[in-house]
């Protein structure tokens, strides 16, 4: 028998549910403790993750009495799992810990940080419309929220909200890069439904007010401004950002906002 690897169009997912797809199957396990246990090896492909991190992910402060046993046996579970025919080769024993022997590459977080990073570096460089389909790329790789079929421990948690970050930040990009694109009527709808979603998130208010104003909408801009300002004021307590506050005064001096 031949010791079981990744081929070159298997591919682990975890920009939604947590997937792990070898010689066409769906690998993810459905047993809860199991499937949470995979991902913490995926999240850290090819390296070893130490037992220690492993049992406070799966039990936090409530291990069983037997712990290491007990994660011995899990090991020994997934381990068949993803290799029903008892060759091997993908979990790997790795003192002090267990190792997913996988290259970071198959993981659809690691296409999505190059994308990210090279959207920014084409934006730096002017580069607008590439950066712009840079960042869609990498947004189209998600299918919903990060490890959404997992119960996450701390471990797991802090993780999710690590890539939603990132989620967001190159969502604000790809909307950034879209106006310095010149494309900023089409991202009007866009920006009216997530300033909709999240009514307090000034970056996408300050898109929305910038696009209005660079689409020749000065009035509607003003009064967006103007309606983020009263709620934020009236159920926050707070003033409009600097750079909401700088769009303002050059929607009332120059009758629409700089690019």
């Amino acid at each position: 028998m031949h010791a079981m690897t990744i081929g070159p169009g298997d591919t682990a997912r975890v920009l939604g549910p947590l997937e792990l797809h070898i010689g066409g199957v769906d690998r993810a396990p459905s047993t809860p403790k199991l499937l949470q246990l995979l991902a913490m090896l995926l999240i850290r492909p090819g390296k070893t993750v130490h037992v220690d991190s492993l049992v406070h992910e799966l039990w936090n402060d409530t291990p069983p009495r037997s712990v290491r046993r007990t994660l011995h046996t899990y090991v020994h579970h997934l381990r068949r799992h993803l290799d029903p025919d008892g060759a091997g080769g993908l979990l790997v024993t790795s003192a002090p810990g267990y190792r997913l022997d996988i290259d970071a590459g198959v993981v659809d977080v690691s296409e999505f940080h190059r994308l990210h990073r090279l959207g920014r570096d084409l934006l730096d460089e002017g580069d607008n419309a590439a950066a712009a389909h840079a960042f869609r790329t990498a947004l189209d790789l998600w299918s919903g929220p990060p490890l959404a079929n997992i119960h996450c421990g701390p471990t797991l948690a802090a993780y999710t909200v690590y890539l939603l970050e990132h989620r967001r930040n190159a969502r604000d990009l790809w909307i950034e890069a879209e106006i310095r694109a010149g494309n900023h009527r089409e991202m009007l709808g866009v920006l009216r439904s997530l300033t909709t979603a999240d009514p307090f998130d000034e970056t996408l208010h300050a898109q929305l007010i910038r696009a209005l104003g660079l689409s020749g909408r000065r009035s509607d801009a003003l009064a967006t401004f103007e309606w983020l300002r009263t709620r934020l004021e009236d159920e926050l307590g707070v003033k409009p950002c600097a750079e909401l506050r700088e769009l303002h005064r050059e929607l009332l001096s120059e009758g629409h906002p700089v690019r």
